[in-house]
C-alpha cells in the first residue's frame, strides 16, 4: 500500500503550530502578567495611602493634651472619613476599570486567536485537497 500522503515531519511547519497554540498562550500570559502588575500596584498605592492616614491619625492622636484638643481631633475624624470614603470610591473605581480592561483585551486576543486558526485551518485544508488531487491520479496508476 503506496501512502498518497507523503508527510515528511522534516517538513512539518513550526511555525504555524508556535502561531496556532503558543503565540497565543504568550500573548495571554503577557495580559495576564500585566493585569496582575497593575493591580498589585494598585493595591500597594491603597495601602500605602491607607497606612499613612491611620499613621497621620495616631500621630495627632498622641499630640492631644487636653479637653479642646481632643475635641479638634474628634471633629477631624469627620474629614478623615470623608476622604477615605472618596479614596475607597476612586481605589474601587480604578480596579474596576482595570477589570474591564483586562476583559477587553482578552476579548480581542481570543477573537484574534479564531481568526487565525480558521485561517489556518482554511490554509491546511487547500493544502491537503491540493495534495489529493496531485495524488489522485498517481494512486489510480
Amino acid at each position: 500500500m503506496t501512502n498518497v500522503f507523503n508527510f515528511d515531519t522534516k517538513q512539518f511547519d513550526t511555525a504555524q503550530v508556535d502561531s496556532m497554540f503558543f503565540a497565543p498562550a504568550r500573548a495571554f500570559a503577557a495580559l495576564s502578567v500585566d493585569f496582575t502588575e497593575k493591580m498589585v500596584n494598585a493595591q500597594l498605592d491603597a495601602t500605602k495611602a491607607y497606612a499613612d492616614t491611620n499613621l497621620a491619625q495616631l500621630r495627632k492622636l498622641v499630640e492631644v493634651k487636653d479637653a479642646e484638643g481632643l475635641k479638634s481631633y474628634l471633629e477631624g475624624q469627620q474629614e478623615v472619613a470623608k476622604e477615605l470614603t472618596e479614596r475607597l470610591k476612586g481605589d474601587a473605581e480604578k480596579v474596576t476599570a482595570l477589570q474591564q480592561e483586562f476583559a477587553q483585551e482578552s476579548q480581542k486576543l481570543t477573537e484574534s486567536s479564531v481568526k487565525q486558526a480558521q485561517e489556518s485551518a482554511e490554509q491546511a485544508t487547500e493544502t491537503a485537497t491540493k495534495a489529493v488531487k496531485e495524488a489522485a491520479p498517481k494512486a489510480a496508476k
